[in-house]
């Protein structure tokens, strides 16, 4: 089973990590300034991880695959990790998808 967990970073900005179910972070969201905002951003990673298109594969300068997770208004609530091949990230895929919709948080700020 997949797990949110909440931290609070060195700027004092909330950011959340989806771990699957083995503990590896799948998908790591951007700062956010309030703990409310951080929660909605994992809320939209519930709805829209549902949804193949929003889901936008990335190659990076150095080679390596990833992708990003993007809202209907097209902003980006999540990004994987560094894959070696395009197989790798769209497990990746596969894995957010699977985990996101029932995966627990786990609140470190508190």
């Amino acid at each position: 089973m997949g797990k949110f967990v909440i931290s609070k970073d060195a700027k004092g900005e909330f950011r959340f990590k989806l771990n699957a179910g083995n503990g590896e972070t799948i998908l790591a969201s951007e700062g956010y300034t309030t703990k409310a905002n951080c929660e909605n951003g994992i809320e939209s990673v519930r709805t829209n991880s549902q949804h193949d298109e929003r889901f936008e594969k990335k190659t990076s300068s150095n080679g390596k695959h990833y992708f990003n997770l993007k809202a209907t208004n097209g902003q980006v609530i999540g990004t994987s990790e560094m894959y070696e091949s395009t197989s790798g990230r769209d497990n990746g895929i596969a894995s957010v998808k699977s985990n996101a919709p029932a995966a627990t948080v786990d609140d470190k700020t508190v």
